[in-house]
């Protein structure tokens, strides 16, 4: 009997000599994994941060690429205008001396006009005439050119309507009759607009 409670006495010793060391391992075992889990949470935190800022700078870098985008349409589309309208002041530039010299135009069609129903045309005339060739040339190699009359419709564009005549047939009506002045275009562009008489 004495031998069972010397027995007994010494497990229960072991067991509390143990129990001590037991118990600190587990404390190391629990803070070790609770120090484990919070440093999870501080990286987990930190890469969640990271992230943010990684979301915030896509969206700042997307906002970016949209402006420049914009900007670099907006210069396109202003060099594209600004080229156009040089092109267009390089074909008009002249545009108003060209309408100064018109009436001198005209007057040289008339004096050769004149010279032609004048029966006794002197070199005179006949300089004249070619004078008035000569500069009509010269304007058609500018870009200058006559603006259709008499036996086209009437168009607005073109054409302005002096007075109106009654038409002698159903196919005359609203076609041109007479021209009073003649118009001009220049590169396309119209810079004096046919005056003429209208068959109604």
């Amino acid at each position: 009997m004495k031998e069972k409670d010397s027995s007994d006495s010494m497990k229960k010793e072991a067991r509390g000599k143990a129990s001590p060391k037991g118990q600190a391992g587990n404390r190391n075992k629990t803070a070790e994994q609770e120090a484990a889990t919070e440093a999870g949470a501080d990286v987990s935190e930190i890469i969640d941060g990271y992230k943010l800022q990684l979301e915030a700078q896509q969206t700042r870098l997307a906002e970016t690429n949209d402006k420049f985008l914009r900007l670099f349409s907006e210069f396109d589309n202003y060099r594209k205008r600004v080229s156009k309208e040089r092109i267009e002041l390089t074909k008009t530039a002249a545009e108003s001396i060209i309408v100064a010299l018109l009436p001198v135009l005209d007057d040289l069609e008339r004096a050769s006009s004149a010279s032609k129903e004048n029966e006794k045309a002197c070199e005179e005339a006949e300089g004249a005439r070619l004078i008035y060739q000569k500069f009509k040339t010269i304007l058609r190699q500018k870009g200058v050119e006559e603006i259709p009359t008499v036996g086209e419709a009437f168009n607005t564009d073109y054409h302005e309507a002096i007075s109106h005549v009654p038409a002698a047939d159903e196919n005359q009506k609203g076609k041109i009759v007479e021209e009073i002045q003649k118009g001009y275009l220049l590169n396309g562009k119209v810079i004096r607009f046919a005056r003429v008489v209208v068959a109604n």
